[in-house]
């Protein structure tokens, strides 16, 4: 290969990889999966590569790789899989009732880190919407459209296409993505829960309700932590489809079935937009702490309304770039 060549290769390299993060973000939102969806942009930059030399320009690179994007989302979701949260399957379960039952990996919608899904913006306006569209009850909520309803919601509301730059993605007309997007606005007004509050940068309250939480937490102090929990709160524990609501179910599951997570530790990290911790438990086989749970948080009205607990931590730490022990002195 000559020395053109690679620099030419090199620049086309460059030039797709610059649309990565944004593109993981478009993905996640249509699948709901974390690994799917860098699978997806993986076969989308493949696939762009293999065809750059037939790229003529008609369009923006950028348009061009969402184009591509697209295709490659609506054909993983042939299948008819939608992802979900426990809180989307079933009532919650009373704390006397309480069994955990897993449910298949491909059932539940996946924690995803900040970093990989949320470009950086100069506008905060922008930058809010799009942490907004990544919340874990907002994936959700998608997850209840078809797949071409899907994606026209998110590139006209989310991304802010224009109408006829979605009709010409989607090979389709002005009017029907008009009425696609009409009639996702009405299912997701029907299936989308109360949004939690904005919460990056975090202001003054929200970082001492988290302080006061990990203090909790860590403490395994249950009247400091129903202080901190909105009366409606709920836990949630993929794999399992359990999910527990109210301060009085939680604080006495983690009395009982979670009470070996008593003297944890907490280290921050960030998911869906929202403040997360990598949970760490004692290692019951020597000194230190070992992976247990990724914990994101939802706030509203400055209480801790969602302890959304990924238990698959195998495939989340290394994910979220997390070590896989902590030593026995970790503060």
């Amino acid at each position: 290969m000559s020395d053109l060549t690679k620099t030419a290769t090199a620049s086309v390299d460059s030039r797709l990889e610059g649309h990565r993060v944004e593109l993981t973000g478009y993905c996640y939102r249509m699948l709901g999966s974390a690994f799917e969806a860098e699978d997806a942009v993986q076969d989308t930059l493949v696939r762009a590569w293999r065809n750059f030399d037939k790229f003529e320009g008609r369009s923006s690179l950028r348009s061009w790789l969402y184009r591509i994007a697209t295709n490659v989302c609506l054909d993983m979701l042939s299948a008819g899989n939608k992802r979900a949260r426990p809180v989307d399957l079933s009532g919650p379960t009373p704390l006397a009732q309480a069994a955990l039952n897993p449910l298949p990996e491909n059932t539940w919608l996946e924690p995803m880190p900040d970093g990989r899904i949320l470009p950086s913006m100069e506008d905060p306006a922008e930058a809010a919407v799009a942490r907004e569209s990544v919340r874990l009850a907002f994936v959700a909520a998608l997850q209840h459209l078809p797949p071409k309803q899907r994606a026209v919601l998110i590139l006209r509301e989310v991304l802010a296409w224009k109408a006829s730059e979605v009709a010409e993605l989607l090979d389709t007309s002005v009017a029907s993505v008009n009425s696609a997007l009409q009639r996702a606005r009405a299912t997701l007004t029907e299936t989308e829960s109360v949004a939690a509050d904005t919460a990056n940068p975090l202001d003054a309250e929200q970082q001492k309700l988290l302080e006061r939480y990990v203090a909790a937490f860590e403490g395994y102090d249950m009247t400091a932590l129903t202080a901190l929990l909105h009366e409606d709160a709920v836990m949630t524990m993929p794999p399992f489809d359990l999910w527990l609501k109210g301060h009085e179910d939680i604080t006495g599951f983690m009395l009982s079935f979670g009470a070996s997570c008593a003297g944890s530790r907490l280290v921050a990290t960030e998911a869906n937009g929202t403040p997360a911790f990598a949970h760490y438990k004692p290692n019951p086989e020597g000194p230190g702490f070992v992976p247990w749970a990724l914990q994101v948080i939802d706030i509203t009205d400055g209480a801790i309304s969602g302890m959304h607990c990924f238990l698959d931590t195998p495939r989340w730490f290394p994910l979220f770039g997390l070590p896989d022990h902590l030593p026995a002195d970790a503060a």
